[in-house]
């Protein structure tokens, strides 16, 4: 799209060097939006944005660096809320639950804690949008699932709570919920699958951008499915 719907809106993108990540930024940018890219990992930004590496699980570093964002770009009106992970393994095979506390921290800690950086720069824009990431596979539990579904749920119920308790403030808190995105990564875990039917992260990307433009200000506390045909 360059539709120009996020013209002069500044975005923060955690986990903007993955595939969903650079699809955010990637659209952000060609509606006009200026982007703040964050991982936990040193990256290049393009033109006209800017990379942070930081630690999302920690309070003070994610807050510093959402100053450092504010004093660059001179405002905050978004937050895509990408970074995350995905870890397929069943509660017997566990030795240890390390999984578990391992998806809680990269898919809801990290959710939470830039949401909560954030807010002071979303109450100053006036129109301040927050883009959660949660999953089809959090709706109903499956063998092998129970960590991420039940970290994906956590994000999924996050995003409800924060979106009545900021409702009053002029910003709006909503989630994307994808199935199986169309990326390299699970093409070659399953590669006997109909990768026709997937989702791209194009795809979601744009329904991302429209959450995070004006027109989506009567939207908020949605969950909403982005699955393709699958």
């Amino acid at each position: 799209m360059s539709s120009g719907a996020l013209q002069g809106k500044v975005v923060v993108v955690t986990g903007a060097f993955g595939q969903l990540g650079r699809a955010v930024a990637e659209e952000v940018r060609a509606q006009g939006g200026r982007v703040a890219m964050l991982d936990v990992a040193a990256g290049n930004a393009p033109e006209g944005s800017r990379a942070w590496k930081v630690d999302l699980t920690s309070l003070a570093d994610t807050t510093r660096v959402f100053e450092e964002i504010a004093d660059h770009f001179g405002r905050i009106d978004g937050l895509a809320n990408i970074a995350g992970g995905f870890r397929w393994q069943t509660l017997g095979e566990s030795e240890d639950l390390h999984e578990w506390a391992a998806l809680h921290a990269m898919n809801v800690q990290t959710c939470v804690t830039a949401s909560k950086a954030v807010l002071p720069w979303l109450q100053r824009s006036g129109a301040g949008r927050i883009v959660n990431v949660g999953a089809m596979g959090a709706v109903k539990g499956a063998s092998g699932m129970g960590a991420y579904a039940a970290s994906k749920a956590g994000v999924m119920r996050f995003t409800e709570a924060l979106a009545d308790e900021v409702k009053l403030q002029g910003i709006t808190v909503n989630a994307v919920l994808p199935s199986i995105i169309d990326t390299p990564a699970n093409r070659a875990d399953m590669p006997k699958a109909n990768h026709d039917r997937w989702v791209k992260p194009q795809q979601i990307a744009g329904v991302i951008a429209f959450l995070l433009s004006d027109a989506s200000a009567v939207v908020t506390g949605a969950l909403i499915p982005v699955t393709g045909q699958t």
